[in-house]
């Protein structure tokens, strides 16, 4: 790191953040990554709506590559935490390893951490495709077999919904009260089975998951989706007063700038549409953006 002020610092080394690097590498600005190691990306197992990777490919194996990109392109990347972030004479001072470093602009691609379902064995079942996260990345891959939906009625009922189109086969778990009975009456009109249990835990069986009630009944499931909210890193930009969602979604224009002159959000911090995709074009939006709002670059 030098001195000077970078011209970008970007938080979150997920496929948001490396791609709004390796636009403004190319764009000959300075910039650094800096990534807690905790992306969301890297629990992907194998993701077949990549394009051009007929096969799919791993979020480990995507990002890889993607920092293989970065390599190429000599920008510096640090795993490290923010944990500051305050305005600054040249736009915004951060910290991590107890240093400050300056930034002109800031890119947040800090992304969500999903709350999970009672399951111990939680980390080797989404590995093993057992336990999935989003069905609008995967439904696909889990048509025509058992699936259980896990989450509170209001949350979890779209989603079990969405895969009652790929499977004739669907249950949601309901972990809190009837809160919805307009949500019950469509589940049961499109043939989504509806248990109410709150005690309930998860656990796996032979090739698939069981789930165990509070009175001792258990029912099997082939792929289980989980519907139980997540927690939005953006509190680096709400400490700077950016706007914001009830649930800590950060509030951007379509340049992919928030109400903090300078401070841009990419990728799930911005979305409940968590996709790759999504998170791509934000940070080329965001990048393009930054790139014209600096001084001019000449060879």
């Amino acid at each position: 790191m030098t001195s000077a002020p970078l011209d970008c610092l970007i938080v979150g080394g997920g496929p948001a953040g490396l791609m709004a690097a390796i636009y403004l590498a190319r764009f000959r600005r300075s910039v650094c990554v800096v990534d807690a190691g905790a992306s969301r990306a890297a629990l992907i197992p194998r993701s077949h709506n990549v394009p051009g990777f007929v096969h799919g490919l791993s979020g480990t194996e995507l990002i890889a590559r993607m920092s293989a990109q970065l390599d190429e392109l000599a920008v510096t990347r640090v795993d490290a935490e923010v944990t500051t972030l305050q305005r600054h004479a040249h736009g915004f001072e951060a910290s991590w390893n107890g240093r400050a470093h300056q930034a002109v602009t800031v890119v947040l691609a800090c992304g969500i951490v999903d709350t999970h379902p009672p399951f111990v064995e939680w980390r080797a079942a989404v590995a093993d495709g057992l336990l999935r996260y989003c069905p609008v990345c995967d439904a696909f891959e889990a048509a025509g077999r058992r699936t259980g939906v896990v989450g509170p009625l209001h949350r979890a009922a779209g989603k079990a919904l969405f895969l009652r189109g790929y499977s004739r086969d669907v249950t949601l778990l309901a972990t809190g009260p009837d809160d919805g009975k307009a949500a019950a009456s469509e589940l049961s009109e499109a043939g989504v089975r509806l248990v109410f249990a709150p005690d309930l835990h998860l656990r796996r069986r032979d090739n698939g998951v069981e789930a165990a009630f509070a009175d001792g009944r258990t029912a099997q499931f082939d792929i289980v989706y989980p519907a139980m909210g997540a927690e939005v890193r953006s509190q680096l930009a709400m400490v700077l007063g950016a706007e914001h969602t009830a649930e800590g979604y950060l509030k951007v224009d379509d340049h992919q700038r928030t109400s903090i002159d300078g401070l841009y959000g990419i990728g799930d911090i911005v979305t409940d549409l968590h996709q790759i995709s999504v998170a791509f074009g934000h940070a080329a939006i965001a990048a393009c953006t930054i790139h014209n709002s600096l001084p001019r670059l000449l060879a």
